[in-house]
């Protein structure tokens, strides 16, 4: 008890102290940042010392509800032991409620001071933006002679400083710029050595995908511009590390390192975009000489505003005359803008006549409003706002720009096919032998990891060009992982992620299990293939509940709440959802199972269709008569379900055919097995074969069959296949018999006249001879109706 109050008067003392400082200086932003940092510990603090007495008070409070209320009036006395206890207990409990409130009142005071920073960090940003300088008391007559000083203070600063690395850190300087430029080569070789065709257009490839040219876009800016970033900054870094580097000259240096970085990246942004040696692989479809034109005129105005940045540095360094100051951020702004005047004049595209043509309008005016309000600002005294739409104009641009090429690419990797026509995706297919669906959520994997990498890699830097501090970050990053409340729920994204990680680690190693399993042990063992797929199915269940369990206790998820759901659940079982349940386990079954997915020829009982989708309740099947039938998936499961394309789509189809007695069967037999080998649709392996089925009572009787890579084609194939047979047959004199029948008519009762007239009897016989042949010959044929499709 008293260790945890006097952690917080000392807290209260840190309290004090930040805020005596922050009432003596509040123009720093980054002192600001820093402050509001260390408030945030506390707050931290005290909320630890705050749980550290709840199992503390949940003992007490149980022990008192044993001990029961104290006896009243009238009643006899209990011991003196337990009404000591009693006491003390309810002493203590009083002495934390003391320090509870205490820690409770210093940090709404903390809470307090965390919203005056925020409110101090607005009003810094807004008086920034709106100061005004008298632009006319800027350009006076010792304007050229304190440029002059200026200049020759910052040669002097320079030569003085090469000098000194001469005579006295010369090795050092050489080592540390060595290692730095290993660095970035290793990163830019390295690099080119796994991405490839990504970094470098192919100029013999005319017509690249639109996916190509994004990818080699956005690697071909990002991976150079990181081997930049990483030799200047190594640089510097060892610099530093190796004393080479004075104060001053430290912030002139860095000044130097920003305006090549963004230099750099700007032109290779251009470059990559509007590809001026390289048409075919322009990514916005303007002329030759315009993208030439407007890298140039990019880079220049990247120039201009890292210029203008070192001159701050240089100012401030130095400490030069406010007019300096103005006067340069002055020119530099009204460069910027004239620049921006001249890209938007541009006239980059082509016409159908052949004339040029400006850009879009929305284009063409946004670049004229950036570059007049650039202008009319600075010319009105509002340097500082001049100045910061300038850089933002710039380097936000860039950045906002390289990180749509990355979206883009992450959009085109994600549509259907695509990620299977990539270098990555063949390489994926021939090593792991996948099929287009895998490949396919392989690719709105990768779809999704680019765009956490674009997110990851660009907002902390447009962020940073915004005005926000590194702290801000790192109090957001914290917040993250140590988890906020939304009402009475704690929320925790980072213990989330984690939870998820946790599950999907434990998925694939119960996939992995499941296949050592099955193929290294029960296949070693001869065990029967049903019961190893049983077996098999039971592992895999298992294991995926207990990844599912585990990551939810990784996410921070109480697993005593889900009693209630269980209860629940079992409620409603009791009161007649037993279907509704039977087919949800069942959808859960049939998709984790997936013994028919989307686009499968199922036959199930009576329905015979293609799936179209799978619920957790019911399957949708779409007959061949497009009638939608919609299935209980208890059905599905307790029942036989026939998949023609379960595996794959290769299937067989047989085509019976009858000729009459007295055809040469052996002919027959060639020209069926040459009619189904010469169809296009008709596999070679298996190849196809013809069976001679059975002598039949008016005919002989033989069964095409054949193999189809798809077996959605048999009624088409069965068409050209009988089409060819007919045609055949009759070419070949092959008669194809129709049903006989013979009949003969004896009469039972002689007949009642006498028969010794011959004529009478001749007639009679003829009579008998007329019907019988009239019984004899063949029935008239009867129009077949056409299967239905």
């Amino acid at each position: 008890m008293a260790e945890q109050r006097e952690k917080i008067d000392a807290l209260a003392k840190q309290v004090d102290g930040i805020e005596a400082k922050m009432d003596a200086d509040t123009v720093d932003d980054v002192g600001l940042v820093e402050i509001r940092s260390q408030l945030e510990a506390i707050d931290k603090a005290l909320l630890s010392n705050g749980v550290a007495f709840r199992p503390r008070l949940g003992e007490i409070n149980s022990r008192i509800t044993q001990l029961g209320p104290p006896p009243v009036e009238g009643q006899p006395p209990e011991p003196e032991l337990v009404s000591n206890e009693r006491r003390a207990l309810t002493n203590e409990k009083a002495e934390i409620n003391v320090v509870l409130g205490k820690a409770e009142d210093l940090s709404v005071r903390v809470n307090g001071l965390l919203n005056k920073i925020s409110s101090l960090r607005r009003d810094l940003f807004t008086s920034m933006l709106t100061k005004r300088y008298q632009i006319s008391e800027a350009f006076n007559g010792e304007v050229g002679t304190t440029v002059r000083s200026e200049w020759g203070r910052l040669y002097y600063a320079f030569s003085s400083w090469m000098r000194f690395v001469v005579q006295f850190k010369f090795r050092a300087v050489l080592l540390a710029t060595f290692f730095a430029l290993l660095a970035a080569a290793a990163l830019q070789f390295g690099g080119r050595r796994i991405f490839g065709r990504l970094l470098t257009p192919d100029p013999g490839i005319e017509e690249p995908s639109y996916l190509s040219r994004l990818s080699v876009s956005f690697w071909s800016t990002l991976l150079p511009t990181l081997a930049m970033g990483v030799f200047l900054a190594g640089t510097l870094g060892l610099y530093t590390y190796f004393n080479v580097l004075r104060g001053d000259i430290g912030l002139l240096i860095n000044g130097i390192f920003t305006i090549v970085f963004v230099a750099f990246f700007i032109n290779r942004l251009s470059n990559a975009a509007l590809a001026p040696k390289t048409p075919n692989w322009r990514l916005i479809p303007i002329q030759t000489r315009a993208a030439r034109l407007l890298v140039w005129l990019l880079t220049a105005t990247a120039a201009v505003v890292g210029l203008d940045s070192f001159m701050g540095v240089v100012s401030e360094t130095l400490g030069s005359p406010l007019s300096i100051t103005i006067v340069k951020s002055l020119l530099a702004s009204l460069t910027v803008g004239i620049l921006l005047l001249l890209i938007g004049l541009v006239r980059p595209l082509a016409g159908e006549d052949g004339r040029h043509r400006p850009w879009p309008a929305a284009i063409r005016y946004l670049l004229y409003v950036i570059g007049g309000i650039t202008i009319v600002s600075a010319l009105l005294g509002y340097v500082s706002l001049a100045q910061f739409v300038s850089k933002q104009v710039v380097v936000t641009g860039a950045l906002l720009a390289t990180a749509y090429i990355g979206f883009l690419s992450a959009r085109a990797v994600a549509e259907e096919g695509t990620f299977a026509q990539t270098a990555v995706g063949r390489w994926l297919a021939r090593r792991y032998n996948l099929d287009e669906t895998s490949l396919d959520q392989l690719g709105l994997g990768a779809s999704i990891l680019i765009y956490v990498l674009v997110i990851i890699v660009f907002l902390p830097f447009i962020l940073f060009q915004w005005g926000f501090q590194p702290g801000d970050l790192a109090g957001w990053l914290s917040k993250l992982a140590t988890g906020f409340q939304v009402g009475t729920f704690s929320f925790a994204p980072f213990a989330i992620i984690t939870g998820l990680i946790v599950f999907v680690v434990g998925y694939f190693i119960t996939r992995w299990f499941q296949g050592w399993l099955d193929g290294s042990v029960m296949a070693r063992g001869k065990v029967d293939a049903g019961v190893r797929n049983s077996i098999r199915t039971v592992v895999g269940y298992a294991g995926i509940a207990l990844a599912a369990l585990i990551g939810i206790s990784a996410a921070g998820i109480n697993l005593s709440s889900l009693a209630l759901v269980a209860g629940g659940l079992s409620l409603g079982i009791g009161f007649g959802l037993q279907n509704v349940v039977s087919n949800f386990v069942s959808g859960l079954i049939l998709l984790a199972e997936r013994p028919f997915k989307a686009g499968d020829w199922v036959v199930a009982g009576a329905v015979s269709g293609t799936v179209k989708k799978i619920s957790v309740r019911a399957t949708e099947i779409e007959t061949f008569q497009r009638q939608t039938v919609i299935l209980p998936n208890s059905d599905l499961i307790n029942a036989a379900v026939g998949n023609w394309t379960h595996r794959n789509k290769l299937g067989r189809v047989e085509i019976p055919i009858h000729v009459a007695y007295g055809s040469d069967a052996k002919r027959v037999h060639e020209i069926l097995l040459e009619i189904a080998r010469g169809h296009p649709l008709v596999l070679r392996n298996p190849e196809p074969f013809v069976w001679f089925s059975a002598f039949a009572e008016s005919s002989l009787n033989f069964e095409v069959r054949l193999f189809l890579a798809d077996i959605n084609n048999g009624l088409s194939v069965q068409n050209d296949i009988r089409f060819a047979i007919l045609e055949a047959f009759r070419k070949e004199g092959i008669e194809i018999p129709y049903p006989r029948r013979e009949l003969n008519l004896k009469s039972a009762v002689p007949p009642s006249w006498p028969l010794d007239d011959e004529k009478a009897e001749a007639e009679h016989h003829e009579r008998l001879r007329a019907r019988a042949e009239a019984a004899a010959q063949p029935a008239p044929k009867r129009r077949r109706k056409p299967d239905p499709a």
